[in-house]
């Protein structure tokens, strides 16, 4: 049993497949999106020990000729120098135009591969196979690719669509309670911004629900980026959390992971919104009861000084304005512009 939501109104529509046991349709699905006769699969030490040989059997027998890079796993390897050395690795294994890369992992593997699929050889294909909760509802989905700067989180990227994303639930057994967790503050994210439905499941127990949850949270995510493929508009409302949750992370030195730090930022933003007459109600309340049931965190030890010298840089600043994200109730979020000299006040509100 599996599911499929396709992501359209973008350059490139595609699939993604949800389900168990799903990674068996890898060949003739390739088959169906690509003309590729060589594959490089991009991933980490981690996620190589556990399913790399598993992913180049597969394509092997499928009569691909096949190559691999391993880099090692972290946020700190997330940069320009495992960008050149994986385009100069797939030029000497004569990867061409017609070829495709193939990221196995969680959103650094395939953040890092995307950028490299849509600057090789001014772009090749290239598809998403997710193996973290976090990347399978949100990462892997949308077509934002890239990696980080001394200056901060993401700072270099592209907007570049993959060819298929294939999700095996089972890939999820394999994850520590940590890492997972990591996933659930994403999903949390989506059902504050647009579903209470899906917030009120998170409350309990939801493993059971697994691929339900996945292709709830990516049926959402797809219906924003068909509307607004580049990040414009609306798309913005899936940044909740994430200017402070960056900030925090880069604070950190990439100590506190990803999902982590974007549950801090989601009662930071609500807090702030609330205190500054943002909103009506501090929602921050219910989501950081929902996260703590989650075993996530919801505070920041980090000063206001610290934050904002990271906060100014973020992608979403235009000029002299950034845009905030906003949760007016559970189910409904709003963007709110404000002047980058208000963001210390609103960091006064939120810490």
């Amino acid at each position: 049993m599996s599911q499929v939501i396709t992501v359209k109104g973008v350059s490139k529509p595609y699939d993604c497949i949800i389900g168990s046991g799903v990674i068996s349709l890898l060949r003739e699905k390739i088959k169906d999106v690509t003309k590729a006769k060589k594959i490089l699969v991009v991933t980490d030490d981690n996620v190589d020990l556990l399913y790399g040989n598993r992913i180049t059997e597969l394509l092997t027998e499928g009569g691909f000729v096949c190559c691999k890079y391993v880099f090692s796993n972290g946020e700190e390897n997330k940069n320009m120098e495992t960008v050149t050395n994986i385009l100069e690795f797939a030029m000497e294994n004569q990867i061409s135009r017609s070829d495709c890369i193939i990221a196995l992992g969680g959103g650094i593997v395939g953040d890092v591969a995307g950028f490299c699929a849509s600057i090789c050889l001014r772009g090749i294909d290239f598809i998403q196979i997710p193996t973290t909760f976090l990347a399978a509802i949100d990462s892997s989905v949308g077509g934002k690719t890239g990696v980080n700067l001394r200056g901060g989180k993401n700072l270099a990227g592209a907007f570049y669509q993959p060819k298929l994303v294939i999700c095996d639930t089972d890939f999820l057994n394999t994850l520590s309670p940590e890492i997972f967790s990591d996933g659930t503050a994403e999903a949390i994210k989506y059902g504050v911004i647009f579903d209470k439905s899906l917030f009120e499941k998170l409350r309990k127990d939801f493993s059971d629900d697994i691929e339900n949850i996945i292709s709830r949270c990516i049926y959402l995510k797809a219906q924003v980026v068909s509307q607004d493929e580049f990040d414009t508009g609306r798309r913005q409302l899936l940044n909740f959390g994430h200017t402070i949750g960056h900030a925090i992370e880069k604070c950190s030195n990439f100590t506190i992971s990803h999902g982590r730090a974007v549950a801090i930022g989601m009662v930071m933003a609500s807090r702030g919104a609330y205190k500054m007459g943002y909103t009506d109600k501090d929602n921050s309340i219910e989501i950081a009861k929902i996260l703590n049931n989650n075993n996530l965190p919801v505070s920041s030890s980090f000063d206001i000084e610290n934050l904002l010298d990271v906060m100014v840089r973020d992608k979403k600043r235009q000029g002299e304005e950034i845009t905030l994200v906003i949760p007016e109730k559970i189910g409904k979020c709003v963007l709110k512009t404000i002047p980058v000299n208000s963001l210390k006040e609103f960091l006064k509100c939120a810490l």
